[in-house]
């Protein structure tokens, strides 16, 4: 059923019904050169020196994380902590602790939803090894401070940047800034390849880990020279295993639309940013509620709103008049994570106390963006917000 206001919409046209006809007739529909000329593309586009494709974005984060573990110079071992904010989606999360990685949560700052520095900061014991830091929205973090804190401290950043493809801080693409980051190609978000994910590193030992981990941690495929143990026996070669790995592979398919989707991202994101223009003029004043700070160049997934003054506590009453007007909104990612049933399941420690993600979870809901103008669905939006702060 269509919607006035959806929360996300279709960005495709003929150019990836052809892609996806190529693939078809070819009748190679398992991993190969189209998902390796996408890898290219995009290792290109965020300037980085390698792209390894996975299933989703979820898979990206574990394969992100199942890597660094098994870097062989970095000496991670179990119960090891990564720091993440206490705002994000679940599979942020999930492979910290199915790699045997400890979860340390802080807050996000309350202006951008993002991990607060100054809390990553205080957070770091000599257990640490990382800090998994989150683009949340589209809006990239402070990514340039918290590389600073990484570096002084001898940690990895890992950036989860499935939210922001496409986003901008400092001159330098959105997960770029660490030793990997993590895309998704969901149909939600900025291009569409069906379901797919995407890892950047420029370390090679960590580009032949995620290789290895995305094929059931097999050599087949490996260079020669790789650091991973290659077999001289071409023969046994096809099934020696080194490393605990998946199946996280993709298709065919999903590689030929992902390059074509690629070269539309350039103007997906634009006509984002101009969408977020309007938003932002239209809700910038209003009082009873806050909307995200943008740093950097965000490339605007959707539109965040937190609630305050007369709209406090009356998420659910927002909901519903949303609802009737054709407009979908949604929670803001997973809200404050640890209020998840889930959590008693994982491994973790809480850093900081975390009013930002306690607000975000009980008054924060978010609108969806698109890759189209969308000035009367925003319209729209601002007179029902304010209807229902009026108490109409």
């Amino acid at each position: 059923m269509r919607v006035f206001y959806p929360l996300a919409s279709t960005t495709w046209d003929q150019a990836e019904q052809d892609a996806l006809a190529r693939v078809i007739a070819s009748g190679r529909h398992t991993m190969g050169p189209e998902v390796a000329r996408f890898e290219e593309a995009f290792a290109a586009h965020c300037g980085s020196r390698y792209a390894v494709m996975a299933s989703s974005g979820s898979a990206a984060n574990l394969l992100a994380l199942a890597a660094a573990f098994w870097h062989p110079d970095w000496g991670w071992r179990q119960g090891d902590e990564v720091i993440v904010p206490a705002v994000s989606w679940s599979t942020t999360y999930f492979p910290v602790t199915q790699t045997g990685l400890r979860l340390r949560f802080v807050d996000v700052d309350p202006a951008t939803l993002n991990i607060d520095p100054d809390l990553v900061q205080a957070a770091i014991t000599p257990r640490t090894r990382a800090i998994l830091a989150v683009n949340l929205l589209g809006n990239p973090a402070a990514l340039t401070r918290l590389r600073a804190i990484a570096d002084a401290a001898g940690l990895v950043l890992i950036e989860d940047n499935c939210e922001s493809m496409g986003a901008r801080l400092d001159g330098r693409m959105a997960g770029s800034f660490g030793a990997l980051g993590t895309f998704s190609s969901f149909f939600s978000h900025h291009i569409c390849t069906m379901e797919g994910g995407m890892v950047v590193t420029d370390d090679r030992k960590l580009h032949d880990n995620l290789l290895s981990l995305r094929a059931h941690g097999w050599t087949r495929g490996l260079a020669p020279d790789s650091h991973l143990p290659i077999d001289p026996d071409p023969f046994q070669r096809q099934f020696r295993f080194v490393l605990p790995g998946y199946n996280l592979r993709p298709l065919e398919m999903e590689g030929a639309l992902g390059t074509e989707q690629l070269a539309k991202l350039p103007g997906f994101v634009a006509q984002r940013r101009a969408n977020a223009a309007i938003f932002r003029s239209l809700f910038s004043d209003m009082q009873d509620l806050d909307i995200q700070h943008e740093t950097g160049e965000s490339s605007w997934f959707g539109f965040a709103m937190i609630l305050k003054g007369r709209l406090a506590g009356r998420r659910a009453q927002l909901v519903r008049a949303l609802t009737l007007a054709e407009i979908e909104a949604r929670p803001v990612v997973a809200g404050n994570f640890l209020n998840n049933p889930v959590i008693a399941k994982l491994d973790h420690s809480v850093a900081s106390a975390l009013p930002a993600a306690e607000r975000i979870d009980r008054d924060g809901l978010f609108t969806g963006n698109h890759h189209y103008p969308i000035r009367p669905q925003i319209e729209r939006l601002r007179q029902v917000v304010e209807d229902v702060a009026k108490g109409a």
